[in-house]
């Protein structure tokens, strides 16, 4: 049982990513790779978004197709048990590659939801 509800999940995703661009903001990847802080605050964002992930579960995939669901909850394994091997290169790709993705499909997930919830409401 989900431990809050698909809508939740998702807007804590898109706030994290939020968060993760205003950390980046401004950094190319050396400057990343140099800044423990940032670095730290950039995968606890990851381990979020990757924890919301598991959360939604299959969900994740029907309500919001496109982004590697798959991928994401195991990225959050190694962030949460593997820390030690973190590749910072894989990281700063993922925010820069796939999080883009992740945000237009998560938010095309809550604008359907919310036209059903209107739907359903009789609006």
């Amino acid at each position: 049982m989900p431990f809050r509800n698909a809508r939740t999940h998702l807007e804590d995703i898109l706030q994290s990513i939020d968060h993760i661009d205003d950390f980046l903001a401004g950094l190319d990847f050396e400057s990343y790779q140099n800044d423990r802080k940032t670095r730290s605050a950039v995968e606890r964002e990851l381990q979020i978004i990757t924890e919301a992930a598991i959360r939604l579960g299959d969900e994740a995939e029907t309500l919001c197709p496109g982004p590697d669901w798959k991928g994401f909850r195991g990225m959050g394994n190694i962030l949460r048990h593997v820390y030690h091997r973190v590749d910072d290169e894989i990281v700063w790709n993922t925010v820069k590659e796939e999080l883009p993705r992740m945000r237009t499909a998560v938010s095309n997930g809550l604008r359907l939801m919310s036209e059903d919830e209107r739907t359903d409401q009789g609006l």
